[in-house]
């Protein structure tokens, strides 16, 4: 038995993907705030329980080998289909503001050895996500 919900698996991968830089945006608490709000994973998941999850995973970080602890606790709680869905969350957090930092990357980089996602669906992921956030050459036109 996990220690930890799936759902607040997934809260505590997009905190870290948030703050890996050290740096929390508001443009990254938007988009974490609004994927809890829609997607059915996070179906009767509340604003409180948000709160908590958000809070505990940021206590967490602030101890030693905190990384190491969340990603213990996220790989124990996640089940294999949400593996790719917790990936998918932590490459959406980072490119909202459209410029991924090298800690960043290197976040990516241990979370998607620790869920064992292959390289090829990884990049797969990573390139949907890009194209959902690439500037429309149409846009700058008007």
């Amino acid at each position: 038995m996990s220690t930890i919900s799936p759902q607040t698996a997934l809260v505590y991968i997009m905190v870290v993907a948030a703050i890996a830089d050290h740096k929390l945006k508001k443009a990254e608490l938007r988009i974490i705030t609004d994927i809890v709000k829609i997607l059915p994973i996070f179906r009767g998941f509340s604003n409180e329980n948000f709160k908590i999850d958000f809070d505990n995973c940021i206590s967490i970080l602030e101890q030693d080998e905190g990384i190491e602890t969340v990603l213990a606790l996220v790989s124990e709680a996640l089940p294999p289909k949400l593996k790719h869905t917790a990936y998918a969350l932590a490459c959406e957090v980072i490119a909202v503001d459209r410029a991924a930092e090298l800690v960043e990357l290197e976040w990516l980089a241990l979370l998607r050895n620790h869920l064992k996602i292959e390289a090829l669906n990884a990049s797969a992921i990573e390139m949907a996500i890009k194209a959902r956030y690439a500037d429309h050459p149409a846009a700058h036109t008007a």
